[in-house]
């Protein structure tokens, strides 16, 4: 299984890249990379501006159809690696469980693995296996972007949100920083 980072976002609420912003002394993105790493036979980061990643010394795809959001990443990954499957997470998700990252994994099955938390599906932190090209296809070239009517047309397995508490009860897997708020907020917590 491939592991992905998802870093071509337009980032236009944060003032720069939020993957390199630095939390307990490491950008996200290392310790996303790291992460993956120790999880999957092989690690590529999703980013449409590759000069940007270049020194991180991983393999870079960009989206090969019009950039579409994370669909259009994760959509380029699976056709330019032929992995089978890929286990997929967000640049600006600095406290990623690698517990849950192995859970999911293990539970991989159908178009999708996808945990559940808030009572809401997180697809930026989940396993899309080639069985959801069809769909992503067609939706990219309908200018259909969202996650969520793509895990209404595949079919997904979901990790149950009982599942993940056991391995993540707080949840911070789930925390993504958008905004310098945000970011703010996420070091006043974890300190």
């Amino acid at each position: 299984m491939v592991g992905a980072v998802l870093s071509g976002g337009r980032n236009t609420r944060f003032p720069y890249e939020k993957g390199f912003v630095k939390i307990e002394g490491t950008t996200i993105i290392e310790r996303n990379l790291e992460l993956l790493r120790s999880v999957t036979e092989e690690v590529v980061i999703s980013a449409n501006e590759p000069e940007r990643y270049f020194r991180l010394g991983v393999p870079i795809i960009g989206d090969v159809v019009e950039p579409g959001g994370p669909m259009a990443g994760i959509y380029s990954v699976l056709k330019c690696t032929g992995a089978g499957a890929a286990m997929f997470v967000a640049c600006d998700m600095p406290f990623i469980n690698r517990e849950l990252v192995m859970y999911i994994a293990e539970k991989t099955a159908g178009d999708a693995t996808v945990p559940v938390y808030g009572g809401r599906p997180e697809p930026l932190l989940a396993v899309y296996s080639r069985g959801a090209l069809g769909a992503m296809e067609e939706m990219l070239s309908g200018g259909e972007r969202a996650m969520t009517g793509l895990l209404e047309r595949i079919d997904v397995r979901y990790i149950d949100e009982d599942a993940v508490r056991k391995i993540d009860p707080e949840g911070k897997s789930f925390i993504n920083i958008n905004t310098v708020e945000d970011l703010k907020k996420v070091l006043e917590e974890n300190k």
